[in-house]
C-alpha cells in the first residue's frame, strides 16, 4: 500500500519492522487459542484423561496409563469375645490402598520416563472430577 515512489528496500524493511510485534503476538495468541480449545475437548473420562496425560508427558510412546484404584478391605487382627485363631497370609497395604479411604484411580507411569510431577499433578487435577482422588505410581 505504499506509493511507488516509497517502494524502496529500507522503507519497506522500516514497514515490516513495524508490523513484526503484531505478527509475533497473532501467532502467541493462535498457540494459545489452539491450547485451549484442546483442553476444552477433552473432560474427566478415563481415555480423555490418558489422551491428555501422553500428549504431554510421553508424547511419542504413549505408555501412561490410568487404573482402578485398589478397593482392599480392612483385616482386624483383635477382636473381642473371639477364641486365638490362625491368621493365614496377611498384606499390610497403604491407607491409600482400602475402600473407604483410599483413591478412585491410579496413574500409572513407566519407570523410565522423566517427567514433572508438579506439571503432572496440575494436568490430573485440571481435567479430573473434583470428589475423585488419586495417586501416581511407577511400573516397570
Amino acid at each position: 500500500m505504499l506509493p511507488p515512489f516509497l517502494r524502496q528496500a529500507r522503507m519497506i524493511a522500516w514497514v515490516k519492522s513495524l508490523c513484526f510485534p503484531i505478527a509475533d503476538l497473532y501467532d502467541v495468541w493462535n498457540a494459545n487459542r489452539t491450547e485451549n480449545l484442546y483442553m476444552l475437548m477433552h473432560n474427566s473420562q478415563v481415555c480423555y484423561l490418558r489422551a491428555a496425560l501422553n500428549r504431554s508427558f510421553d508424547a511419542e510412546q504413549k505408555r501412561i496409563r490410568i487404573s482402578e484404584g485398589n478397593q482392599n478391605k480392612y483385616q482386624y487382627i483383635y477382636l473381642q469375645n473371639v477364641q486365638p485363631r490362625f491368621l493365614g497370609t496377611m498384606y499390610l497395604y497403604q491407607d491409600s490402598d482400602y475402600a473407604d479411604t483410599g483413591v478412585d484411580f491410579v496413574v500409572e507411569v513407566p519407570q523410565g520416563l522423566l517427567y514433572d510431577e508438579y506439571k503432572m499433578k496440575k494436568t490430573i487435577n485440571f481435567y479430573k472430577l473434583a470428589s475423585k482422588r488419586y495417586k501416581i505410581e511407577t511400573y516397570s
